[in-house]
């Protein structure tokens, strides 16, 4: 298996339960590389560039309005098959339908704030770690 880069955003729903050190332990117990972190507050503009593949879907106005309501928290992550095994970690998008163990069934309250955000391929990885991270700050 190649090694691979995906980006994980630890959501503003995380951030106001201040639950990132605990998330953030979970990744790095199951085998990641941390290559850069920083914590910011997205714009409505910025959050609306990062997932402008969804605009014109019913959810993308309250997605970008709640990643724009506080504090987030990106993380450019290592491994291999960083992509197939962040998204097992994390679990389905709505939290009653994610697996024992995951964390999003731990942590999350519904399907909107569902506590962390993951690429979902390979090629997405790359863009989106690239969206919050220039080459030069990835350790």
């Amino acid at each position: 298996m190649a090694v691979e880069r995906t980006l994980a955003i630890l959501k503003p729903d995380c951030v106001r339960k201040n639950l990132q050190g605990e998330v953030l332990a979970r990744i790095q117990k199951a085998g990641f590389k941390v290559l850069g972190m920083r914590q910011l507050r997205l714009t409505q503009q910025t959050a609306g560039a990062f997932y402008a593949v969804h605009k014109g879907r019913p959810f993308y106005d309250e997605l970008v309005g709640f990643m724009s309501s506080g504090p987030c928290v990106p993380i450019a992550l290592e491994r291999e098959n960083a992509v197939g095994e962040f998204r097992n970690l994390i679990g389905a998008t709505d939290p009653k339908e994610a697996a024992d163990g995951t964390i999003r069934k731990l942590f999350a309250d519904s399907k909107g704030e569902n506590i962390v955000h993951g690429s979902d391929s390979v090629e997405n990885g790359k863009i989106e770690v690239g969206f919050f991270f220039s080459g030069a700050e990835l350790v």
